[in-house]
């Protein structure tokens, strides 16, 4: 962690802070973390991407945390979302990066590597299904229906808010603890989280991820750039059958499922560390 420098970056029209490490001349790796996390879940990943001499970058993405968290849903679009991301590769003054995306951050990633896949050169991605694949699964699947509940609750106005704010983000807590393996997320680390759900509008600016769903996105396409699955396949909000239909909106995708929940990262680091690197290495 000591390794780590914070900075506050500004592209596509906002303030971004952001985690580095590793030689600034090393080829770019950015991690994409998801809800309700923020740069701090990609923690384990930092050490092994710096040792194989990648420059990673970890943006807490607009609207968590320190990052800024500009009004009105149509900001969190997820066109918007993307082009951040392209923003950060340019800042960096880089063609391309590497791009590695969990949960909502994978979403993002899947985004870009199939709408601007000029700027990927490989995509690595944990628990997030493609774009135009958790719409058709929804759908399709009527347990799927159930665990993704939640959404729909979200496109409340504020009473989500008052929920996840109270009793010291009680809710939030509740739902990293019971939808992840024993002690993975232990008061210790919760005082992180807490710490950035704390910070001014940002429950409402992380919620306007999902209400801004609304809104019609450029059409995904196949995805060509090589991609890396992994999926924790106990994950109880998102089906591992979701891993393997968005695998087929590849020409060249691998799935690996792991031992793991939702947060695979977090949980199983060695093995995903581990998968991580060989898939990067890999010609």
């Amino acid at each position: 962690m000591d390794s780590i420098e914070f900075s506050y970056i500004t592209v596509n029209g906002v303030t971004l802070h952001t985690a580095t490490a590793g030689l600034k001349e090393g080829p770019l790796a950015i991690l994409l973390h998801g809800f309700p996390e923020f740069w701090y879940g990609w923690r384990k990943q930092i050490e092994p991407l710096v040792n194989e001499g990648y420059r990673v970058v970890i943006p807490d993405q607009r609207g968590y945390n320190l990052s800024d968290k500009p009004e009105g849903v149509e900001s969190y679009q997820l066109n918007v979302l993307r082009d951040d991301i392209v923003g950060i590769i340019r800042y960096f003054n880089r063609e391309k990066s590497v791009i590695i995306g969990h949960d909502w951050g994978g979403i993002v990633a899947w985004h870009l590597a199939a709408t601007k896949p000029e700027y990927v050169e490989k995509l690595l991605i944990l628990n997030s299904p493609h774009t135009g694949i958790m719409k058709k699964g929804i759908m399709k699947n009527p347990l799927q229906i159930f665990k993704s509940s939640y959404i729909l609750f979200f496109q409340i106005p504020e009473l989500p808010e008052k929920m996840l704010s109270a009793n010291q983000y009680k809710s939030l807590r509740k739902s990293l603890t019971d939808s992840s393996d024993h002690e993975t997320f232990d008061e210790k680390e919760l005082k992180h989280y807490t710490k950035a759900w704390s910070q001014p509008e940002a429950i409402t600016s992380m919620l306007n991820w999902y209400r801004a769903l609304r809104f019609e996105a450029d059409s995904p396409s196949t995805i060509d750039v090589p991609v890396k699955i992994i999926w924790g396949y106990r994950d109880s909000f998102l089906s591992k059958e979701l891993a393997e239909e968005s695998a087929k909106q590849c020409t060249n995708a691998d799935i690996v499922l792991v031992d793991a929940t939702h947060w695979v990262h977090v949980e199983q680091p060695e093995i995903v560390n581990k998968f991580m690197l060989q898939f990067l290495s890999a010609p």
